[in-house]
């Protein structure tokens, strides 16, 4: 029987603008593993959210047959890589088949639906070209997210961006918006371009989130490789350069997507701000406004907690984080063999190792790390979490540094496996939740915000989201930063001192010297969370801001 889409919920009449939101990533639920970090994370409080108010937005993604990676570890403890093929029963095959144009070749594409009542999520359709219609190479296309080879890359963002365009044809759907949630379905505005024939329809209609200033995030393509792959769908090289204003050998995906959108927006006020200094020299580019990131309250709150916050029970509070820690100290033990304190101060950097978020800042001096680990007087715990880029050998190095330095020290773990599940586990564990990114590398950073919902306190330079929610000492403690002008050796070493006596002389007195005003911040970060970083909040201001 052929797949009949129609919309799975009485639409709110708030939100009457149909948006198509395209994205590479969704990290949804543990089960489903089709997300790498953060972009994933958040497309997955997104997508929630416009479930729980019931918005006419569909999402669009690609069914990963290997996921992002599984991270495991090799024999002495270091990071390893596996691709191990994922089977999802809950996704509903649709049986729709058609082709796009990759390399002058034809490549067969089917969908899967995620219905809504799955994960409360919007409904979302995962694009798959692993048929057995297509040769080994096409199958490849969505075998694993963000693939090391560049033609692999490119052939992934043909089958986003132009395959979501012709699924929305086969299943009679036509949005008034299309969200392109970053730049990695780029086809997409080319797939659109090409049917109506015109820039101006494509601008009337298109809108763009960037979500980091780093240049790994913003790729820039060989013209003639990405014609030869079809990325361009076929519309002369010359009439390419005319409509995205390029002039050299090398396209900007961003720089295009700021050219086609009628707006665009960054995910933090600091963040727009460092994208203005960017892109404002360039011309004809969007409007860059700010709508920052958040997540999802009902699926990452601790609901025991808020619900002490509530009848302002202080000590149900402090049992339930108690519980929360040894729920995460068994995942330690069950790892790496230690037993830990529910008493002793519990410091946990968990997010995806890159370099300016400096996994490894802790470590920049080593007489005051080991001060810091040995002190009995006033004791800590750390934990470390995070996956790389699986072919980012200078971040596997520093997970690396890190699991050779916790043999060392019987209070200090490094985990593996850092997806949905862990991460809630480690918030709800964590006294201390730290973020400490080179300045405004960080875009948002949305770590915190469910950190917070969970009763871990916020220690963390102010970057991304943070200024907009920190008040130092009352919901969270703020490091001092550097001059983000002073070179990055500079910066590091000035960072890691300042880290160092916020730790020391600030943080832990606190935690073991007045307990009372450590419950207070912390209850002062369960509230102060709601509902400005709730994602609810988020989704509605993308209609009133970005889609209409």
């Amino acid at each position: 029987m052929p797949f009949s889409f129609k919309f799975p919920y009485d639409i709110n009449p708030e939100f009457k603008v149909k948006v198509a939101y395209c994205c590479m990533e969704y990290g949804i639920h543990q089960p489903l593993k089709t997300y790498a970090g953060g972009l994933g994370i958040l497309a997955g409080s997104h997508m929630r959210s416009a479930y729980e108010l019931k918005q006419p937005m569909i999402g669009f993604g690609i069914l990963w047959k290997y996921g992002y990676y599984d991270q495991i570890r090799k024999e002495d403890q270091r990071m390893d890589v596996l691709f191990q093929e994922k089977r999802y029963g809950f996704l509903q095959e649709t049986g729709i088949r058609f082709s796009i144009i990759v390399s002058g070749q034809p490549v067969w594409v089917t969908a899967y639906y995620l219905p809504p009542t799955v994960f409360n999520t919007a409904p979302i359709f995962f694009l798959s070209t692993d048929l057995p219609e297509n040769d080994y190479l096409a199958k490849t296309i969505s075998f694993k997210l963000y693939d090391s080879n560049p033609e692999t890359q490119i052939a992934a963002a043909i089958l986003l961006g132009t395959g979501t365009v012709k699924l929305m044809e086969a299943i009679n759907w036509q949005p008034d918006i299309y969200h392109l949630n970053e730049s990695h379905a780029l086809p997409l505005l080319f797939s659109l371009y090409k049917k109506y024939n015109s820039r101006e329809w494509v601008k009337e209609r298109l809108v763009f989130t960037n979500h980091t200033p780093e240049k790994a995030g913003n790729q820039q393509s060989s013209l003639s490789l990405l014609e030869k792959m079809g990325f361009f769908c076929s519309i002369p090289i010359g009439e390419i350069r005319a409509i995205t204003g390029t002039e050299g050998d090398v396209l900007d995906h961003t720089l295009t997507a700021l050219r086609f959108a009628k707006r665009a927006n960054a995910v933090s006020k600091l963040h727009q701000q460092t994208l203005r200094e960017i892109w404002n020299r360039e011309n004809d580019i969007c409007d860059i406004i700010a709508i920052t990131n958040a997540q999802n309250y009902s699926y990452w709150h601790d609901e025991e907690m808020y619900e002490a916050l509530h009848v302002d029970n202080d000590k149900k509070i402090t049992e339930r984080k108690k519980k929360g820690k040894q729920a995460l100290f068994d995942v330690v033990a069950d790892q790496c063999g230690e037993i830990y304190d529910s008493t002793v101060c519990t410091i946990v950097f968990a997010k995806r190792f890159a370099g300016y978020k400096r996994a490894d800042l802790l470590l920049n001096d080593m007489d005051k790390f080991h001060r810091l680990v040995t002190n009995k007087d006033r004791p800590v715990q750390i934990i470390w979490a995070g996956k790389p880029y699986p072919v980012d050998y200078a971040a596997i190095s520093i997970y690396d540094k890190i699991a050779d330095l916790c043999k060392n020290y019987a209070n200090c773990s490094i985990l593996s496996g850092y997806e949905l599940r862990l991460t809630k586990i480690l918030k709800s564990g964590a006294d201390v939740w730290l973020n400490v990114p080179r300045l405004t590398h960080e875009a948002c950073g949305t770590s915190g915000m469910s950190a917070a919902m969970n009763g871990a306190i916020n220690v963390a330079l102010p970057d991304g989201w943070f200024p907009e929610f920190a008040k130092d000492n009352v919901n969270s403690f703020i490091i001092p930063p550097a001059d983000k002008n002073l070179p990055e050796h500079e910066q590091d070493r000035i960072d890691a001192n300042n880290l160092f006596q916020t730790l020391e002389n600030i943080v832990l007195p606190v935690y073991y010297d007045h307990p009372d005003q450590w419950t207070t911040i912390l209850k002062n970060g369960l509230s102060d969370i709601i509902p400005r970083f709730e994602s609810n909040r988020m989704a509605k201001e993308y209609y009133e801001k970005l889609y209409i």
